[in-house]
Protein backbone atom coordinates (compact mmCIF):
# COMPACT_ATOMS: atom_id res chain seq x y z
CA UNK A 1 0.00 0.00 0.00
CA UNK A 2 0.94 3.44 -0.79
CA UNK A 3 2.23 5.65 2.11
CA UNK A 4 -0.61 8.16 2.56
CA UNK A 5 -0.76 11.52 5.11
CA UNK A 6 -2.81 14.64 5.66
CA UNK A 7 -1.26 18.00 5.46
CA UNK A 8 -3.84 20.50 6.41
CA UNK A 9 -2.54 24.18 5.47
CA UNK A 10 -3.81 26.59 8.41
CA UNK A 11 -2.93 30.69 8.28
CA UNK A 12 -3.62 32.94 10.83
CA UNK A 13 -4.53 35.81 8.45
CA UNK A 14 -8.26 36.15 6.96
CA UNK A 15 -9.76 38.36 5.63
CA UNK A 16 -13.31 37.38 7.20
CA UNK A 17 -12.41 35.54 10.00
CA UNK A 18 -8.73 36.14 11.50
CA UNK A 19 -7.60 33.56 13.45
CA UNK A 20 -9.84 31.30 12.25
CA UNK A 21 -7.64 27.95 12.68
CA UNK A 22 -7.73 28.96 16.37
CA UNK A 23 -11.14 29.86 17.48
CA UNK A 24 -12.83 27.71 20.28
CA UNK A 25 -15.81 25.32 19.12
CA UNK A 26 -17.09 23.82 22.08
CA UNK A 27 -14.16 24.14 24.29
CA UNK A 28 -11.54 23.16 21.41
CA UNK A 29 -9.41 25.15 18.97
CA UNK A 30 -11.26 24.42 15.21
CA UNK A 31 -8.06 23.15 13.99
CA UNK A 32 -7.52 20.34 16.76
CA UNK A 33 -11.06 19.12 15.51
CA UNK A 34 -10.58 19.26 12.16
CA UNK A 35 -7.23 16.99 13.23
CA UNK A 36 -9.15 14.54 15.39
CA UNK A 37 -11.89 14.32 13.17
CA UNK A 38 -9.08 13.09 10.43
CA UNK A 39 -7.54 10.80 12.85
CA UNK A 40 -10.50 8.24 12.63
CA UNK A 41 -9.54 7.74 8.61
CA UNK A 42 -8.05 3.96 8.30
CA UNK A 43 -6.41 4.63 5.16
CA UNK A 44 -3.63 7.50 6.53
CA UNK A 45 0.26 7.18 8.25
CA UNK A 46 0.47 10.83 9.50
CA UNK A 47 -1.28 14.06 9.90
CA UNK A 48 0.87 17.55 9.99
CA UNK A 49 -0.60 20.73 9.66
CA UNK A 50 1.27 23.57 7.74
CA UNK A 51 1.17 26.97 8.93
CA UNK A 52 3.12 30.11 8.97
CA UNK A 53 1.96 31.36 12.38
CA UNK A 54 4.11 30.15 15.82
CA UNK A 55 0.60 30.31 17.68
CA UNK A 56 -1.25 27.80 15.67
CA UNK A 57 1.99 25.92 15.76
CA UNK A 58 1.95 25.94 19.31
CA UNK A 59 -1.38 25.20 19.83
CA UNK A 60 -1.50 21.79 17.63
CA UNK A 61 1.66 20.67 19.35
CA UNK A 62 -0.26 21.74 22.81
CA UNK A 63 -2.83 18.57 21.84
CA UNK A 64 -0.36 16.64 20.75
CA UNK A 65 -0.38 17.04 16.80
CA UNK A 66 2.48 17.25 14.48
CA UNK A 67 3.13 20.60 12.78
CA UNK A 68 5.39 22.29 10.60
CA UNK A 69 6.30 25.58 10.17
CA UNK A 70 6.33 27.19 6.11
CA UNK A 71 6.75 30.27 4.18
CA UNK A 72 4.26 33.06 4.53
CA UNK A 73 4.25 33.60 0.96
CA UNK A 74 2.22 31.50 -0.34
CA UNK A 75 -0.41 32.65 -2.72
CA UNK A 76 -2.70 29.53 -1.84
CA UNK A 77 -3.04 26.58 0.36
CA UNK A 78 -1.66 24.05 -2.26
CA UNK A 79 1.71 25.68 -2.45
CA UNK A 80 1.75 25.24 1.41
CA UNK A 81 1.07 22.11 0.99
CA UNK A 82 3.89 21.08 -1.32
CA UNK A 83 6.21 22.83 0.98
CA UNK A 84 5.89 21.26 3.96
CA UNK A 85 5.21 17.49 2.16
CA UNK A 86 8.78 18.31 0.58
CA UNK A 87 10.26 16.19 3.62
CA UNK A 88 7.44 14.12 4.66
CA UNK A 89 8.23 10.32 3.81
CA UNK A 90 5.12 9.46 1.84
CA UNK A 91 3.31 8.99 -1.54
CA UNK A 92 0.38 10.59 -1.27
CA UNK A 93 -0.71 13.57 0.15
CA UNK A 94 -4.49 14.94 1.20
CA UNK A 95 -5.11 18.11 1.34
CA UNK A 96 -7.87 18.79 4.60
CA UNK A 97 -8.79 22.39 4.83
CA UNK A 98 -8.76 23.85 8.14
CA UNK A 99 -11.58 25.09 8.85
CA UNK A 100 -13.88 22.00 8.41
CA UNK A 101 -14.60 20.38 11.85
CA UNK A 102 -17.32 17.94 10.60
CA UNK A 103 -15.18 16.33 7.85
CA UNK A 104 -16.08 12.26 7.56
CA UNK A 105 -12.72 10.12 7.84
CA UNK A 106 -14.39 8.13 4.96
CA UNK A 107 -13.79 11.05 2.68
CA UNK A 108 -10.33 11.24 3.66
CA UNK A 109 -10.23 7.21 2.85
CA UNK A 110 -11.84 7.67 -0.59
CA UNK A 111 -9.50 10.07 -2.11
CA UNK A 112 -6.46 7.68 -1.15
CA UNK A 113 -8.08 4.68 -2.31
CA UNK A 114 -8.53 6.71 -5.67
CA UNK A 115 -5.02 6.90 -6.17
CA UNK A 116 -4.00 3.87 -4.38
CA UNK A 117 -6.57 1.76 -6.74
CA UNK A 118 -5.97 4.14 -10.53
CA UNK A 119 -1.90 4.57 -11.27
CA UNK A 120 -3.73 7.04 -14.24
CA UNK A 121 -4.72 9.41 -11.91
CA UNK A 122 -2.58 12.34 -10.97
CA UNK A 123 -5.57 13.62 -8.07
CA UNK A 124 -8.20 12.76 -6.70
CA UNK A 125 -11.26 14.27 -5.20
CA UNK A 126 -14.79 13.66 -4.32
CA UNK A 127 -18.05 15.05 -5.64
CA UNK A 128 -21.67 15.04 -4.41
CA UNK A 129 -24.86 14.63 -6.23
CA UNK A 130 -27.15 18.11 -5.59
CA UNK A 131 -30.75 19.10 -6.83
CA UNK A 132 -30.53 22.13 -5.22
CA UNK A 133 -31.54 24.86 -7.44
CA UNK A 134 -29.67 27.18 -4.97
CA UNK A 135 -26.20 25.17 -5.07
CA UNK A 136 -26.30 25.10 -8.93
CA UNK A 137 -26.62 28.98 -9.05
CA UNK A 138 -24.13 29.89 -6.84
CA UNK A 139 -20.81 31.15 -8.29
CA UNK A 140 -19.67 29.50 -4.42
CA UNK A 141 -20.62 26.30 -5.22
CA UNK A 142 -18.48 24.41 -7.90
CA UNK A 143 -19.54 22.14 -10.20
CA UNK A 144 -17.79 19.00 -11.98
CA UNK A 145 -18.61 17.22 -14.69
CA UNK A 146 -16.75 13.59 -15.20
CA UNK A 147 -16.23 11.44 -17.95
CA UNK A 148 -17.29 7.71 -18.05
CA UNK A 149 -14.73 6.44 -16.31
CA UNK A 150 -15.09 9.38 -13.50
CA UNK A 151 -12.35 11.56 -14.63
CA UNK A 152 -13.46 15.38 -13.94
CA UNK A 153 -13.53 16.99 -17.20
CA UNK A 154 -14.08 20.27 -16.20
CA UNK A 155 -14.64 22.10 -13.02
CA UNK A 156 -16.91 25.53 -13.02
CA UNK A 157 -18.94 28.05 -11.26
CA UNK A 158 -21.57 27.87 -13.50
CA UNK A 159 -24.04 25.02 -13.65
CA UNK A 160 -22.80 22.64 -15.47
CA UNK A 161 -23.93 20.61 -17.81
CA UNK A 162 -26.50 22.90 -18.85
CA UNK A 163 -29.76 21.12 -19.85
CA UNK A 164 -30.83 22.92 -22.63
CA UNK A 165 -33.72 21.22 -23.16
CA UNK A 166 -35.07 21.04 -19.37
CA UNK A 167 -33.69 24.65 -18.39
CA UNK A 168 -34.98 27.77 -21.10
CA UNK A 169 -33.03 29.97 -19.27
CA UNK A 170 -30.87 29.94 -15.79
CA UNK A 171 -34.24 31.57 -13.78
CA UNK A 172 -36.23 28.60 -14.96
CA UNK A 173 -33.81 25.77 -14.01
CA UNK A 174 -35.74 23.05 -12.26
CA UNK A 175 -36.01 19.20 -11.56
CA UNK A 176 -38.93 17.81 -13.58
CA UNK A 177 -36.90 14.96 -15.01
CA UNK A 178 -35.17 12.05 -13.08
CA UNK A 179 -32.13 11.85 -15.70
CA UNK A 180 -30.79 15.42 -14.50
CA UNK A 181 -27.34 15.40 -12.64
CA UNK A 182 -25.42 18.02 -11.69
CA UNK A 183 -22.32 17.22 -9.27
CA UNK A 184 -21.15 19.99 -5.97
CA UNK A 185 -17.91 19.17 -6.14
CA UNK A 186 -16.56 18.59 -2.43
CA UNK A 187 -13.42 20.28 -1.74
CA UNK A 188 -11.01 17.92 -0.54
CA UNK A 189 -8.04 16.67 -2.88
CA UNK A 190 -5.72 13.72 -2.48
CA UNK A 191 -2.41 13.96 -4.34
CA UNK A 192 0.75 12.14 -5.48
CA UNK A 193 3.55 13.65 -4.23
CA UNK A 194 5.40 13.98 -7.14
CA UNK A 195 2.85 15.43 -8.88
CA UNK A 196 2.26 18.25 -6.07
CA UNK A 197 5.69 19.11 -6.88
CA UNK A 198 4.96 19.53 -10.30
CA UNK A 199 1.75 21.13 -10.14
CA UNK A 200 2.96 23.71 -7.42
CA UNK A 201 5.56 24.51 -9.96
CA UNK A 202 3.14 25.42 -12.81
CA UNK A 203 2.16 29.02 -13.65
CA UNK A 204 -1.49 29.95 -13.28
CA UNK A 205 -3.50 29.25 -16.53
CA UNK A 206 -6.05 31.18 -18.43
CA UNK A 207 -9.44 28.94 -17.34
CA UNK A 208 -7.78 29.08 -13.76
CA UNK A 209 -7.73 32.71 -13.88
CA UNK A 210 -11.41 32.94 -15.25
CA UNK A 211 -13.00 30.91 -12.93
CA UNK A 212 -10.57 31.23 -9.82
CA UNK A 213 -10.39 27.47 -9.55
CA UNK A 214 -6.75 25.87 -9.42
CA UNK A 215 -7.73 22.26 -10.34
CA UNK A 216 -8.07 23.94 -13.69
CA UNK A 217 -4.36 23.91 -13.85
CA UNK A 218 -3.98 20.67 -13.86
CA UNK A 219 -6.42 19.61 -16.21
CA UNK A 220 -5.11 21.91 -18.68
CA UNK A 221 -1.64 20.92 -18.48
CA UNK A 222 -3.05 16.86 -18.78
CA UNK A 223 -3.14 15.95 -15.49
CA UNK A 224 -5.80 13.61 -14.75
CA UNK A 225 -8.32 14.10 -12.06
CA UNK A 226 -10.38 11.03 -10.66
CA UNK A 227 -13.63 11.77 -8.68
CA UNK A 228 -15.82 9.76 -6.65
CA UNK A 229 -19.69 10.23 -6.25
CA UNK A 230 -19.64 10.92 -1.89
CA UNK A 231 -23.24 11.26 0.09
CA UNK A 232 -21.21 13.65 2.27
CA UNK A 233 -20.61 17.34 2.32
CA UNK A 234 -18.64 19.43 4.17
CA UNK A 235 -19.44 22.56 6.22
CA UNK A 236 -16.98 24.90 6.51
CA UNK A 237 -16.28 27.95 9.30
CA UNK A 238 -15.95 30.92 7.09
CA UNK A 239 -17.48 33.51 9.06
CA UNK A 240 -17.96 34.24 12.92
CA UNK A 241 -21.91 33.40 12.16
CA UNK A 242 -20.54 30.10 10.55
CA UNK A 243 -19.12 29.09 14.04
CA UNK A 244 -21.87 30.22 15.76
CA UNK A 245 -24.00 27.65 14.01
CA UNK A 246 -21.87 24.81 14.27
CA UNK A 247 -21.76 25.60 17.92
CA UNK A 248 -25.87 25.15 17.96
CA UNK A 249 -25.25 21.98 16.06
CA UNK A 250 -22.87 20.14 18.34
CA UNK A 251 -25.27 21.69 21.01
CA UNK A 252 -28.02 19.31 19.46
CA UNK A 253 -26.33 16.52 18.40
CA UNK A 254 -24.56 16.10 22.31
Amino acid sequence: MPRAVVVIPARFDSTRFPGKPLAVLKGKPLIQRVYKQVAFASRIDGIFVATDDQRIFDAVTEFGGKAIMTSSSHASGTDRIAEAARNIDCDIVINVQADEPFIRPEMVDDVVELLADDQRASISTLARRTTSVKEILSPNVVKVVMDSEGYAMYFSRSPIPYYRDEWKGLDSIKFSTSHVSVFKHVGIYGFRKDSLMVFSGMEQGKTEKIEKLEQLRALACGMKIKVKETVYDTLGIDTIEDLRKAEEWLNLSS
